[in-house]
C-alpha cells in the first residue's frame, strides 16, 4: 500500500483535492413583478354546509355577536309584551345594552334594570348585559306594520263578457275586465 501522494506537513500523507462539483444550470433571474398566484382549486364535489357558514357569516359577526344577534330577535319574549311594545334595543357592547325608548318610561325601566339585566342574561344562557343605557327616542317600539291596501269608496268597475254561456272562462275573463279596469281608475 504505497501512496504517491506528496507528503504533506509534519510527514502526514497529504489530503486528496476535493472533487470539484459539477456544473450546476444557473436559473434565470427572477424578475421584479412576482407571476399572479394561481386561481384556487374548484370543488366540483358536494361541501357540507357548516364548512361554508363561517366565511359567510364571518363579515355579519364582526359588526354584531350572535348573543346581541338573540337577544335583539328575541326581545319581546325576554321583555314581554308591555315593555317589548315601547322599547327597542339598538346597540350591545362590552357588557352594556343599550335601549331606546320613550322618556317617561326610561325611568321605570331605571328602577326594573336588575330585573332586566337578570331576565335577558337568563335568556341567553351566559351573563351577557352587565349594565343597562336608556337613550331617548320616541319611535322606539313602535312597530311598523305593512300598509294595507286602501279600500276605494268607489265600487269595483265590472266587466261583463256577452255572448258567452256561464263558464268557468267566462267568470275569469270578467274577473280579469274589471282588474284591469280598476287598474285604469287607480292611474
Amino acid at each position: 500500500m504505497t501512496k504517491e501522494s506528496a507528503p504533506g506537513k509534519m510527514g502526514q500523507p497529504a489530503r486528496a483535492t476535493p472533487r470539484a462539483k459539477p456544473a450546476t444550470p444557473t436559473r434565470p433571474a427572477r424578475s421584479k413583478t412576482e407571476p399572479p398566484p394561481p386561481p384556487p382549486k374548484r370543488a366540483f364535489a358536494a361541501r357540507s354546509l357548516a364548512s361554508l357558514l363561517p366565511a359567510v357569516t364571518a363579515p355579519a359577526f364582526r359588526r354584531r355577536s350572535p348573543a346581541s344577534v338573540q337577544v335583539f330577535t328575541d326581545w319581546a319574549d325576554i321583555m314581554g309584551p308591555a315593555h317589548a311594545a315601547v322599547t327597542t334595543p339598538s346597540k350591545l357592547s362590552a357588557g352594556t345594552l343599550t335601549i331606546a325608548c320613550a322618556g317617561p318610561v326610561a325611568m321605570e325601566l331605571q328602577h326594573l334594570s336588575s330585573t332586566l339585566i337578570a331576565r335577558i342574561n337568563t335568556w341567553c344562557g351566559h351573563t351577557l348585559v352587565t349594565r343597562l343605557r336608556f337613550v331617548q327616542d320616541p319611535q322606539a317600539g313602535v312597530r311598523l306594520t305593512p300598509s294595507s291596501r286602501r279600500k276605494s269608496l268607489r265600487p269595483a268597475p265590472s266587466c261583463v263578457v256577452p255572448d258567452m254561456e256561464e263558464s268557468p272562462l267566462r267568470a275569469a275573463l270578467e274577473s280579469l275586465g274589471a282588474r284591469i279596469l280598476q287598474e285604469k281608475q287607480k292611474r
